[in-house]
């Protein structure tokens, strides 16, 4: 939403690891793994390894449905960000030149498909966009035209958390102005149409695909090791399941634990424990199996509308953003990024403003446009 810079939030893993002596990145896609042979099969050759850490995380699911993934616009990476902004600002850009009388709908209007986290507060975020940020750059457009849809397909938004914060998020975003579909499942996109399955259909050229994210998947492990969801079993040491010193950490992994017989959540929190947690058992300085701790849920809405669930307390309102604020910043990597991140959301706070509103997009060629 034009709010933070794409490089405060991202670290590269090289200047990370400066420091370490026998330490080297190599970028290449991974076709294969060979556990027998302890190889892996790469675009760059054959890669040997003794240990082999897959912490590969998850992808955009969208259940089978090609159409979904052709005509929507996912949100999990940088770059799909970075897509999804230029997209946003490009059509409130020929909004403004269309002529007098054009249906603007399919140009202002934005869907968002998921009321989890990623969709509560995308809503939020461009809701607030839509209040104080286009009428002053875009004196001459009718902001009121613009609309922001969030469709879930269960009874409450924030399935995972408690049913106040489901209730509180539901409140805010109704304030804010965004229309919500409940209990409501997407039947076909396509041609900038959101058609429901109780026949509903919603104009609009931007979908945002937030329903959702499967483990990603990697030929040559033994079947055995494939959870039905497609997510990689392991035990609670999170070797992989049927292998000898392969081991799986984050959002495609499946630790079976006594505590989480369905594997732990697919959230940040679980994926950093069990990063931390295997380098020591790796190093021989740990030797118990892992737990993971669970330090609660958030979710932001707005300015000062955030919901917060600890230690089975709810948390809702100014508190709650302000702890939402603080620990996102502490995640952060980088001091540089943990200050300027701080002062381009203090900047919003105070003067209702965002000053990263810009079109980057790659230089197309001549022989492209023909």
């Amino acid at each position: 939403m034009s709010g933070l810079e794409p490089s405060s939030i991202c670290f590269p893993l090289r200047r990370s690891f400066q420091e370490e002596k026998d330490f080297y990145v190599r970028v290449a896609e991974v076709n294969k793994i060979l556990p027998e042979e302890k190889k892996i099969e790469t675009s760059m050759g054959i890669i040997r390894f003794d240990l082999l850490v897959l912490a590969m995380g998850a992808k955009t699911n969208y259940y089978g449905n090609a159409e979904f993934e052709a005509n929507s616009i996912p949100l999990k990476s940088v770059s799909e960000s970075l897509f999804l902004r230029n997209q946003i600002l490009s059509d409130l850009e020929k909004a403004v030149m269309s002529p007098e009388g054009t249906d603007l709908s399919p140009l202002l209007d934005i869907v968002i498909v998921g009321g989890g986290p990623t969709g509560v507060e995308l809503a939020g975020a461009l809701a607030e966009m839509k209040q104080h940020v286009i009428p002053k750059d875009y004196p001459d457009l009718d902001a009121k035209k613009m609309h922001i849809h969030l469709i879930q397909g269960t009874d409450r938004l924030l399935p995972g958390m408690s049913v106040k914060s489901s209730a509180k998020a539901k409140s805010d975003l109704e304030q804010l102005g965004v229309t919500l579909y409940l209990d409501q499942q997407v039947k076909n996109i396509s041609d900038g149409k959101v058609i429901l399955d109780n026949g509903f259909c919603i104009n609009a050229n931007k979908v945002i695909w937030a329903a959702g994210v499967s483990a990603s998947s990697i030929p040559g492990l033994p079947e055995s090791s494939i959870s039905r969801s497609g997510r990689i079993l392991t035990d609670e040491y999170c070797r992989v399941r049927d292998t000898k010193d392969i081991f799986a950490i984050g959002d495609l992994a499946l630790v079976q634990a006594q505590k989480f017989p369905n594997g732990h959540p697919q959230v940040a929190p679980a994926a950093l424990q069990q990063a931390k947690w295997l380098a020591g058992y790796l190093s021989k300085k740990i030797s118990t199996p892992f737990e993971y701790f669970d330090k609660g849920s958030m979710a932001t809405i707005g300015r000062h509308k955030a919901v917060v669930d600890v230690a089975g307390r709810h948390i809702s309102g100014f508190f709650a953003w302000i702890i939402w604020l603080f620990v996102h910043i502490y995640y952060l990597i980088g001091v540089k990024n943990k200050i300027i991140v701080l002062l381009n959301w203090i900047w919003g706070y105070i003067f209702y403003d965002q000053a990263l509103r810009l079109l980057i997009k790659p230089k197309t060629s001549k022989k492209e446009l023909v």
